[in-house]
């Protein structure tokens, strides 16, 4: 499971590798860049397959650094059909809640805003 070492706005580092743009943390990869066809202010259960594809036991979802990301109530059923519990947050605490559940064992995935 990958590990967050550091989040500042429009910048994260996992593992040891720098990422500026959003990102997706599968327990297999890291998907970066990560563009969502709805929008950039907006997790639409379009943008987030891959995720669904992993069926988590939590999804993290980080709202950008001002929390300016909308999470539809349509796209959190979608994460919860799927049997996750999910989580929205502003990014800084969407990355500590990840980096707990991950360093935990948890079956987590996170998808991250870096910016506004």
């Amino acid at each position: 499971m990958a590990h967050i070492d550091d989040y500042r706005f429009g910048r994260i580092s996992i593992d040891g590798a720098v990422y500026t743009d959003d990102v997706i943390l599968l327990p297999d990869r890291i998907l970066s860049p990560w563009w969502r066809n709805a929008g950039g202010h907006v997790f639409a259960v379009s943008d987030l397959g891959p995720v669904l594809g992993a069926a988590p036991a939590a999804v993290v979802l980080g709202t950008g650094c001002y929390g300016r990301v909308r999470v539809p109530d349509e796209t959190i059923a979608a994460l919860r059909d799927v049997g996750a519990e999910v989580v929205v947050a502003v990014t800084a605490r969407a990355v500590d809640e990840y980096n707990r559940r991950a360093d935990a064992g948890e079956n987590v995935v996170a998808a991250l805003h870096l910016t506004c």
